[in-house]
């Protein structure tokens, strides 16, 4: 299960790194090269390199030990004096289920359907967004929902400025200044993580407010709203660099995370 997790973390360090690197091309060249920035246009660059296809094939695989691994600890518990933790098991099983999706999404690119994987997460939020507004109360639902993102990215954020992630990592094992490189990339990178997530859950609560699905924003097109704030484009290379660093926390993850 060791290698299962370390695998996954790997795997989503890169996909991370990727949409960081397209983030910071939309900052200051455009239109980052009419690439995505999010899961979809970080598989579209992986598929691009050479041996892309056998990388997409191992990113999913991996992907697919970091769901085995959530499972694994919904059921018998994590790491740690406080793995058995309702908590930290309800933790667990979302992540079985979140990456149970993504792994499945990135296999069926690799295994041809680029219309999986790849797709603009700006348009499935904008389709998933009108179907929901559609229901009975589908506006307080879609604003539920909003709100929740809203609170997870904050939740994000403060949790990366406190260094929470200090708990799950085994200190013990790296030398001072390893410790020090590790606590920056985790709290620049989980601080820009949150606030990715947390201005997603800002305009799907507009969307809800105003009933207009449009108003509902991917990763790629909350990104690209920071870009259109005053000095804009500088803020958006701050959180693209803030995204890389997440996805080289992730590496450091796969090196002493508590498994």
């Amino acid at each position: 299960m060791s290698v299962a997790a370390r695998s996954g973390f790997v795997a989503r360090g890169l996909i991370y790194v990727l949409v960081g690197v397209i983030a910071l091309q939309i900052a200051f060249g455009g239109d980052g090269g009419s690439q995505q920035a999010d899961r979809g246009g970080a598989l579209g660059e992986l598929a691009g390199q050479p041996l892309g296809s056998v990388m997409l094939w191992i990113v999913g695989i991996a992907l697919a030990g970091m769901a085995l691994w959530g499972l694994s600890e919904a059921v018998f518990g994590g790491a740690g004096p406080d793995g058995s933790k309702p908590s930290r098991r309800a933790a667990a099983l979302f992540r079985f289920v979140l990456y149970c999706f993504v792994s499945y999404s990135v296999l069926s690119y690799a295994a041809g359907d680029r219309g999986s994987g790849s797709g603009s997460s700006d348009r499935q939020s904008d389709d998933v967004t009108a179907r929901v507004l559609d229901w009975p109360a589908g506006q307080w639902l879609v604003g539920a929902v909003g709100a929740a993102v809203v609170i997870a990215g904050l939740w994000m954020s403060v949790r990366a400025v406190r260094k929470k992630f200090r708990e799950e990592l085994r200190g013990s094992d790296m030398s001072g200044r390893t410790e020090r490189v590790v606590d920056f990339l985790g709290v620049t990178g989980g601080t820009a993580r949150g606030a990715v997530f947390a201005a997603a859950g800002v305009f799907a609560l507009v969307a809800a407010v105003r009933h207009r699905p449009g108003e509902a924003r991917g990763m790629d097109d909350t990104l690209r709203g920071f870009r259109d704030l005053p000095a804009g484009p500088w803020l958006l290379a701050v959180i693209a660099l803030g995204l890389a660093a997440f996805g080289v926390f992730s590496w450091c993850d796969a090196r002493w995370h508590k498994v």
